[in-house]
């Protein structure tokens, strides 16, 4: 499957848990529905998977995780904030480049209109 395919199921399901629930809860939530909600839609996909870092051949043990990665090719993102600041912007996309992957999506969900609330995030993308 493609990244944009992949994207498209993920911002449905997505949509489909902020419907349901609405905006004003805790990410954590979010995080437990949507991946009950991308399971149901038969996506496969890893939560809080590890993102190593690696500098100078120097493997850090800093403890970064990203919320979901996807099919092994996109990495999603979850906030439930009043503001995105951009530095969640880079987050993502450090987190895109760090996995050697080529898309990415910021979520939050603390909007009225969830499709306000999604930015992709490309490196590379066709």
């Amino acid at each position: 499957m493609h990244e944009n395919q992949i994207s498209e199921k993920v911002i449905g399901c997505a949509i489909e848990v902020h419907k349901a629930l609405g905006p004003g809860l805790l990410e954590s939530a979010y995080e437990e529905c949507l991946a009950a909600e991308m399971e149901a839609w038969g996506l496969r996909f890893e939560r809080q998977k590890p993102v190593p870092v690696v500098f100078w051949n120097i493997k850090l043990d800093c403890g970064y995780r990203v919320d979901f990665l996807v099919e092994e090719k996109v990495v999603v993102e979850l906030k439930a904030v009043d503001i995105v600041l951009p530095v969640r912007h880079a987050q993502v996309l450090t987190y895109v480049r760090l996995l050697d992957v080529r898309l990415g999506l910021l979520i939050n969900f603390h909007v009225e209109q969830l499709t306000k609330g999604i930015r992709r995030f490309a490196n590379n993308l066709i």
